[in-house]
């Protein structure tokens, strides 16, 4: 589903068209080790689900020149645990082995990511512009913004009522932000569910009010897209 003119969400991803690049933001790599240091054990299946997820992206798109993480691409702030280190090394091989550039973004999550990418010759940059596109975490403001704008970091989701119970769902947000046309990806990582942005407080900078923003809801078992309007009616369901 096209989102804009240029950019079309394909799954939990944004893919713009004119670059063949695709925009991946807070896979937050390690987070089931984190847990653990929580007490809280979960089976370790998110690194296979994201596998899984990106093959069936490229199964759908003819050509990527160049897969831009969009922050947080793993979890601990303060520290490398041993399935941060291969796990994401593990990534960025996959996405070299479909021929594709890879582009890192530093995210609030990503205080001590360098000793990895080093290893893979990968530099992280703050920000990225593809021609009228700007691409940030989102955990702060550029002074210089463009005519569309791709954030992550607000892992943003809702909850609908299926009959007697509620589920919740990843979605993408686009509205706007002084004169530009921001679009909020969700997390690609299935373990963090996401913020419900219909219930919870915004985190992000960029987003102090978003009743007017459209909702872009993503079904996680087929993939498919759907358009439920902007966030005011959605709260009236």
């Amino acid at each position: 589903m096209n989102i804009t003119k240029e950019i079309k969400i394909i799954d939990l991803a944004l893919f713009i068209k004119k670059s063949k690049s695709l925009i991946i933001s807070d896979l937050h790599l390690g987070y089931e080790d984190a847990l653990k240091k929580q007490g809280v054990l979960i089976p370790k299946l998110q690194y296979k689900e994201i596998i899984n997820r990106l093959n069936y992206i490229f199964s759908k798109l003819s050509k990527i020149n160049e897969v831009v993480f969009n922050g947080d691409l793993k979890h601990e702030f303060g520290s490398i645990n041993r399935q941060e280190w291969k796990e994401t090394l593990n990534i960025l091989d996959f996405i070299r082995s479909k021929g594709a550039k890879i582009i890192v973004i530093k995210g609030n999550h990503d205080t001590i990511l360098n000793p990895i990418l080093k290893k893979k010759n990968i530099k992280e940059i703050k920000e990225l512009r593809i021609n009228n596109i700007l691409i940030a975490h989102g955990d702060y403001i550029p002074k210089k913004l463009e005519k569309f704008i791709i954030i992550g970091h607000e892992h943003p989701a809702v909850s609908l009522r299926d009959s007697a119970k509620y589920e919740k769902f990843k979605c993408f947000l686009k509205g706007k932000f002084k004169n530009s046309v921001l679009i909020v990806q969700p997390s690609f990582n299935n373990i963090t569910e996401g913020k419900d942005v219909l219930k919870e407080k915004t985190l992000s900078p960029f987003l102090k009010d978003i009743e007017n923003f459209e909702c872009f809801i993503v079904n996680d078992n087929t993939h498919e897209i759907l358009n439920f309007g902007k966030i005011k009616n959605i709260k009236k369901i």
